[in-house]
């Protein structure tokens, strides 16, 4: 049996990964910060094949730690670093565990000899930081592709910069590791949707789902959205968590990064779903999604079966 391990295999995209692996026979080591903190992570214990699964505390900032967590598994899932939209300090809230924990995880890969394969689940901020606003240069129906040239920008939230940095390191990794031990893939998802595994109530993908259903504005940022009627690019977590397999299990796909999307609507339209209605435009595609597609043998849920799963 061989074994994955899946760091911030808790969390919402995370648990269904997890999900993903047991479910098609793998062992699973799932990182937590916390051991004492069951809430976390208790639920993952209810899923079927349990009991090949196990869980060990790491800091992905701690490099020993890193060094025990990986040392024994055949893939490795790097889904672990932190996405919040609201905070104090985004050097040590956001900046730091995003790109430091990137950095010190690929110097731990690099040596250790067993793990083969390496998915990293990165976001389409590698790609555009400006999300969901369009890239600078483009309309708001202007289609982007892996082909385009990535877009940052300083004015950008700093979960997204943190994001387009990390991609940018492990670019670099690649290029400068020509003759690989493990294989490294990457996959990058636009806004990530559906039904959680837990009841989790820090989770800030449901979250965010539960505002634009009721129309909810903490804070200026979400706000914005509704005021502009920003169009969203939004993807099931569950064809995620299958890319991510696809991504682990399919060999030949070193240095590649996916950009994971569905369809786009406006938030306007998102909101109707969310509570059952019909929208109001037609879904466009403006992230592509081709090359998943292709390489990774995806088919993508639709918005609307995305949104009903929220609900379900």
């Amino acid at each position: 049996m061989e074994k994955v391990g899946v760091i911030g295999g808790s969390g919402f995209i995370g648990s269904h990964i997890t999900k993903r692996f047991l479910d098609n026979g793998f062992e699973v080591k799932v990182s937590t910060r916390d051991l004492s903190n069951l809430k976390k992570y208790q639920h993952l214990s209810m899923l079927k094949n349990a009991e090949h699964l196990s869980f060990e505390e790491l800091d992905v900032t701690d490099k020993n730690r890193l060094e025990n967590f990986v040392k024994d598994c055949d893939i490795v899932i790097h889904s672990g670093t932190p996405f919040q939209l609201d905070f104090k300090d985004a050097k040590t809230e956001l900046l730091d565990p995003t790109i430091k924990g990137t950095e010190n995880f690929l110097d731990v890969i690099d040596k250790t000899t067993r793990v083969k394969k390496v998915v990293i689940l990165a976001s389409v901020a590698a790609y555009n930081t400006n999300f969901p606003l369009p890239a600078g240069g483009k309309s708001v129906l202007d289609s982007f592709s892996e082909n385009d040239t990535p877009f940052t920008s300083e004015e950008s939230h700093p979960y997204a910069q943190a994001k387009f940095i990390a991609n940018q390191t492990v670019n670099k990794f690649i290029e400068t590791h020509l003759d690989p031990n493990t294989e490294i893939v990457s996959v990058s998802p636009v806004m990530v949707m559906g039904k959680s595994l837990s009841n989790r109530e820090d989770s800030t993908s449901t979250g965010i789902q539960y505002l634009f259903k009721n129309k909810i504005a903490p804070n200026p940022f979400i706000q914005m959205f509704y005021d502009e009627d920003i169009e969203m690019a939004i993807v099931n977590v569950k064809d995620v968590s299958r890319a991510v397999y696809k991504a682990a299990t399919i060999p030949g796909l070193h240095g590649k990064n996916y950009l994971l999307s569905s369809e786009t609507y406006p938030v306007s339209d998102v909101t109707l779903m969310l509570n059952n209605k019909t929208p109001k435009h037609s879904a466009k595609i403006i992230y592509q999604n081709q090359l998943a597609e292709r390489d990774l043998g995806l088919p993508f849920q639709s918005v609307s079966k995305t949104l009903n799963q929220y609900n379900s």
